[in-house]
């Protein structure tokens, strides 16, 4: 109980926004895994991209204010790596992954 109590009393805590903000923030990474059975098409390079500039952002702040927040960072790194997957799948079937593919094979 008695940890319980330092947890939700601590500057990180569940009374805190270092508490909820990142709480929120899961739901792009929901959000993201969700998108991942949809056809790429539907992907928008530009609002992946902007995520993902987001995240890293967010990734740094987490680690650069006092206290540290682990869990703004854990999920600003999650949601890094599903952008950057959501943006290669874009890429491909824009065809900007495949083009290195054929100027290797034609050397």
């Amino acid at each position: 109980m008695a940890s319980f109590r330092a947890f939700l009393n601590s500057p990180v805590g569940p009374k805190t926004t270092h508490f909820w903000g990142p709480v929120a923030n899961w739901g792009f990474v929901a959000a993201g895994l969700a998108d991942m059975n949809k056809p790429p098409e539907m992907i928008s390079g530009n609002m992946t991209a902007a995520m993902c500039v987001y995240s890293a952002l967010f990734m740094r702040f987490a680690w650069m204010v006092q206290p540290r927040n682990y869990l703004l960072l854990a999920c600003h790194a999650s949601n890094e790596t599903v952008q950057l997957y959501q943006l290669s799948r874009w890429a491909k079937a824009e065809g900007y992954l495949s083009a290195k593919k054929e100027e290797a094979s034609s050397e």
